[in-house]
């Protein structure tokens, strides 16, 4: 314990030092500089908001939902750590950063990565570009810190200072990237546990940093992946709270993806046992980040900070737990999986506003750069800035589809707790329930128009499977109407796919099946088969 006390405190000093000395070497060369705003980028791991996961969260509602803005349909481009990560750093869906799951094979944190994409992220910008001084605390990539990609030695360029979890997230017994060098922190609640940890470095930051330079901070926390360990004082809270019982809890996914269609329903009593003492421990963990919250704006205020700073909350993606069947898990087309949490507040932003246009986590590099004063047009970012929705402008055009793709994982070997599944599935159940497979590969158009709230998705596996959902009528997924829509949508709808798929910068952000603008050539789509569309998932993926 007295171990880890002193090197905590010692990295106290050490942040201490760095700044200053940083202040003081930049202090002459951008005091006349006029100050741009400060951004705030706090980003929880496995936050849903479909299940009521913004509940726990009082105080990250009363400081940064009531004093700003709420968007009601904001999207991940990929149900999985590694990739949502990726395409928050880059502004580019899975297809053009090339990260496609949580494995180094995968380019979570690749060689090709670090080489290709992360010279170009917008911390990258702010920092050579922009003169913002940059702050890193928390999970990166999965894979960030493996021996075969640099190990933690590696500090991606961008940061100023860099304190980066290796691998995925833990709660204690994790080692931390301090600008490159290893520190080991053990299970001592008051030194080890990250959240607070995280918060701990952070204030440290904003108490040293250069007052001459705007900053950018992003705090990444575990909370509420597993293995969920809350912090001591809340072992005991929410134990009257269990997972939400709505219409697609554990029940067969009738017209599914072979893969929902597996699950076992209904679940047997252990399993509904353990999502629901999950979803308790998941609410736990999410205590100690609206207290960080807290700590953090407090902070920005008592430094005359606050009122020019944006600060964004978001996630890297939803979870379910017994929708459909399945236990607990992400990775799903599905609502409960795709959809995240997204509040902002900041310069000009109005309080206590509700936004409900389609915005996804391809928008926050653009928006933050856009922040910053930079030319948008120099990046080669999927996504748009959220800047004009946060002011309020008037007459702003946006966007009516986004695209959500992913690629299944699997081993090549059969899973002892399924056999009878044979090869290609992972992260299976006691009960033979997996939540993935290689052909768990599909890709999506997420769409919302003053006419129509759809979902139009189609799956590379030996079927050809297809799901659509009409939101409106069907909000929680039950019914697939991929045989049962009208045929001319169904035919715009695998054409916009197709177009999305192999979209890049600009060519992203065309006119939707539904807006005025949208241009459909079916002679470009099929030739002689039918009903069926032709396959285009192979091209991205």
């Amino acid at each position: 314990m007295a171990r880890a006390a002193a090197a905590a405190a010692a990295s106290a000093w050490t942040l201490r030092f760095l700044l200053l000395s940083s202040a003081l070497a930049l202090a002459s060369a951008t005091s006349a500089r006029a100050r741009k705003p400060n951004v705030v980028l706090i980003l929880t791991d496995d936050q849903d908001t479909y299940l009521g996961g913004m509940t726990p969260l009082k105080k990250t509602n009363a400081l940064i939902a009531e004093m700003g803005i709420t968007f009601s349909n904001a999207y991940v481009p990929s149900a999985l750590c590694c990739p949502s990560r990726a395409s928050i750093l880059t502004g580019k869906y899975p297809h053009n950063h090339h990260v496609v799951n949580n494995t180094l094979e995968g380019n979570c944190s690749s060689k090709s990565w670090q080489k290709i994409q992360e010279p170009f992220t917008f911390p990258a910008i702010l920092k050579s570009m922009c003169g913002y001084q940059t702050f890193f605390a928390g999970k990166y990539l999965n894979e960030y810190g493996a021996e075969d990609a640099g190990g933690i030695g590696h500090v991606p360029p961008g940061w100023s200072f860099w304190y980066a979890l290796e691998k995925n997230s833990k709660y204690y017994n994790y080692t931390l990237s301090v600008n490159g060098k290893a520190r080991r922190h053990g299970e001592n609640y008051s030194v080890d546990y990250l959240t607070d940890v995280l918060a701990n470095m952070s204030l440290d930051f904003l108490e040293y940093k250069s007052n001459f330079e705007p900053f950018f901070m992003m705090i990444a926390t575990p909370a509420p992946h597993s293995p969920w360990i809350a912090a001591p004082q809340y072992k005991k809270s929410f134990q009257n709270v269990s997972a939400p019982r709505n219409s697609n809890f554990n029940i067969h996914g009738k017209d599914k993806h072979w893969l929902i269609r597996q699950a076992k329903t209904p679940m047997t009593n252990s399993s509904i046992q353990f999502l629901d003492d999950a979803f308790r421990k998941r609410w736990q963990t999410l205590l100690s980040v609206d207290d960080l919250i807290e700590k953090l704006v407090k902070r920005l205020e008592s430094h005359e900070e606050l009122d020019n700073t944006y600060i964004f909350y978001t996630s890297d993606n939803g979870f379910h737990t017994g929708q459909f069947s399945l236990p607990i898990d992400k990775r799903q087309l599905y609502e409960f999986d795709i959809k995240v949490p997204l509040l902002v507040r900041g310069p000009g932003i109005k309080p206590n506003q509700t936004n409900k246009m389609l915005v996804a986590n391809v928008d926050l590099g653009p928006t933050i750069l856009d922040i910053a004063g930079y030319d948008l047009n120099k990046t080669q970012m999927d996504g748009m800035s959220l800047l004009p929705l946060l002011r309020g402008d008037a007459n702003v055009t946006w966007r009516s589809d986004v695209l959500v793709e992913y690629q299944g994982e699997g081993h090549n070997s059969s899973d002892p707790t399924c056999p009878a599944l044979g090869p290609g599935v992972t992260h299976c159940f006691p009960d033979c329930v997996c939540e993935d497979a290689y052909n768990n590969t599909y890709a999506c158009v997420r769409t919302l128009s003053s006419s129509w709230d759809l979902q139009y998705c189609e799956f590379d596996d030996r079927e050809v499977f297809v799901e659509v959902y009409n939101l409106t009528a069907d909000p929680h997924q039950i019914t697939n109407i991929a045989k049962t829509i009208d045929q001319e949508i169904l035919e715009k709808m695998n054409y916009r796919l197709m177009m999305l798929q192999s979209c890049s910068g600009a060519t992203c952000r065309t006119p939707g099946v539904f807006d005025p603008g949208y241009k459909f050539n079916p002679h470009l789509m099929f030739s002689n088969h039918g009903t069926q569309a032709r396959r285009l998932f192979t091209r991205s993926l």
